[in-house]
């Protein structure tokens, strides 16, 4: 375990008012953040970047240095999109191992108490935001993303996302009582007395499974939701996308063994190509909470054969919009046109489904016919793209082959609105980067636009009239589920009747964005991501169920 080279209490005053913060923000629902988001050097210091970088490029070619129990055999598996080797090598550790480690962590961590688990886990993302150039390079040359994008979403908007399920675990343990001395009056003699004592007590072994196209973002709920509840966690990530998560790993035990605690409390657990960790690990007994982001087909094998665990799952969704009417024509395109563009649709919040009257739409700049919708829209998406350098810049580059070959496809799903092409990376040619396709179908043609098709693909559905395609968004999202739908309207019994059917559906709904907010986007300690009420996620990122989930209240009495 090491000596402790700072008292655990230290952690928690030095970061009490960040985490008074972030349990008021959670509660009120307000923008708040305390780790910026702008990669300028005005911001993080001259220095930040250059040394982000050289951190960065000192793990390709070599061992990850990280000290954990393992086999000694090295395990490199990733691939950057953007086509530099990294050959990161990290070790490697069967099941049996990382459980028994984990397991053997957990009293010590479920005895530190809330204060001291919650300053541990802030001070790691302090310090993980102290490393977000580094993290940037990371996120970029695993996932794809373009290096703003991966600066942001990689680094402070997902050390947001843990801090508020830090903010929501500490809150929904500190508030009640952890000892009190209970009196009972009685009609004659003495009260009873009895002083007792309340435990919140962790589930047990977590297991978190990253996902390629936002390892951090999407982990890092589920890594702190588990931390701060007393739970050790053991994290497995893609094996296209482990350098983040191994440096999130890294820094967590760093902590951990600082404050005096078994660095095992967090392992990771990068597998070999065709081991199946993940599944070896989720059945395993002492598996008590699972938190997966990625394909429909694993997340629901995970919820049929994982009984003993709180099983939380983010998986495939159809992402409808409905074109009703617009005041702004312009602002609309623009801003769907981003939404469809940016990282290259890899993102399980980016639009899939438009769907409008076939009699067409009315404007600000007049009628417009479906035709009409899907030419503007298509020229809006050339116009945003059409230099190479924006265009790589919101682009990114394609993640995988399966996603390539999903695209290759989308022509022969119905009537080629907009074709993608392919746009050439100023600074790494060996990158595949390409523009969003859209495609328009029919309403009956259910087997195609009603489930995902992850990547820059989307389709343009006439459909009878906005009834219609209110229904067709209740139907889709009940049956395959969404993360975001999304409606122009001006008249606002349209608007009211697309909320309804957001409610029946269970997802979370975005009315007339024509500015600089997009429907995949979302904002922590604000924006819920999911909510658990439809087929794409069994719970909301992050909000109470997610977090209570993890422990249990246990008490005991004793006459005082």
């Amino acid at each position: 375990m090491g000596q402790a080279s700072t008292d655990p209490s230290e952690f928690f005053a030095r970061h009490r008012d960040t985490l008074k913060e972030a349990v008021a923000a959670a509660h009120g629902r307000y923008h708040w953040s305390p780790y910026p988001e702008s990669p300028s050097p005005k911001v993080y210091g001259p220095d930040a970047a250059p040394q982000g970088q050289a951190a960065f490029e000192r793990y390709l070619g070599a061992d990850f240095p990280l000290d954990q129990p393992g086999d000694g055999d090295r395990v490199v598996t990733e691939r950057s999109p953007y086509g530099i080797p990294l050959g990161v090598g990290y070790p490697h550790a069967d099941a049996g191992t990382l459980v028994s480690a984990a397991a053997a962590a957990l009293p010590a961590w479920r005895d530190a108490g809330p204060e001291a688990r919650a300053g541990v886990c802030v001070e790691i993302l302090d310090r993980l935001n102290r490393r977000s150039f580094e993290m940037a390079h990371a996120v970029q040359h695993t996932s794809g993303q373009a290096f703003v994008m991966a600066f942001q979403a990689g680094g402070p908007q997902a050390q947001d996302r843990g801090l508020e399920a830090v903010a929501y675990g500490y809150d929904l343990i500190a508030r009640y009582a952890g000892a009190v001395r209970w009196e009972k009056p009685q009609r004659k003699g003495e009260p009873l007395v009895l002083q007792k004592r309340f435990h919140a007590v962790p589930r047990g072994v977590a297991l978190v499974i990253g996902c390629n196209t936002f390892p951090t973002w999407n982990a890092y709920p589920g890594l702190f939701a588990s931390l701060v509840t007393g739970n050790p966690v053991i994290v497995k990530p893609h094996p296209r996308a482990v350098l983040p998560l191994a440096i999130t790993v890294a820094v967590a035990r760093e902590v951990l063994a600082e404050a005096g605690y078994d660095p095992n409390t967090v392992l990771l657990a990068a597998e070999r190509p065709d081991e199946r960790l993940a599944a070896t690990l989720a059945v395993r007994p002492e598996v008590r909470i699972i938190d997966f982001t990625g394909s429909t087909e694993f997340g629901e094998w995970l919820e049929r054969n994982a009984p003993q665990a709180f099983v939380n799952t983010e998986k495939a969704g159809v992402n409808p919009v409905v074109l009703d009417s617009t005041d702004s024509y312009a602002g609309m395109l623009g801003n769907l046109a981003f939404s469809l563009s940016l990282y290259s649709g890899q993102m399980c919040t980016t639009p899939q489904n438009i769907f409008v009257p076939s009699a067409g739409i009315s404007t600000d700049e007049g009628h417009r016919s479906v035709e009409q919708v899907g030419a503007d829209l298509a020229a809006a998406v050339d116009r945003l793209l059409g230099d190479p350098a924006r265009a790589t810049g919101v682009l990114g580059a394609i993640a995988n082959d399966a996603v390539l070959a999903r695209l290759e496809a989308a022509g022969d799903l119905g009537d080629v609105v907009l074709a993608s092409r392919t746009v050439a990376h100023p600074d790494f040619a060996a990158a595949t980067v390409r523009t969003p396709a859209l495609i328009r179908v029919g309403a009956e043609q259910r087997d195609v636009y009603g489930h995902e098709h992850f990547g820059p693909i989307a389709f343009l559905i006439p459909t009878a009239g906005t009834d219609d395609a209110l229904r067709l968004l209740r139907e889709t999202v009940t049956e395959r589920g969404a993360l975001t739908a999304a409606v122009y309207a001006t008249e606002s019994d349209v608007l009211t009747a697309a909320e309804r059917a957001a409610l029946d559906a269970g997802v979370h709904l975005s009315a007339n964005l024509t500015g600089q907010v997009f429907v995949n986007q979302s904002a922590a300690f604000s924006d819920y991501h999911g909510t658990g009420a439809n087929p794409a996620a069994t719970a909301a990122l992050t909000d109470p169920r997610f977090v209570a989930g993890r422990f249990t209240f246990v008490q005991s009495r004793r006459p005082a």
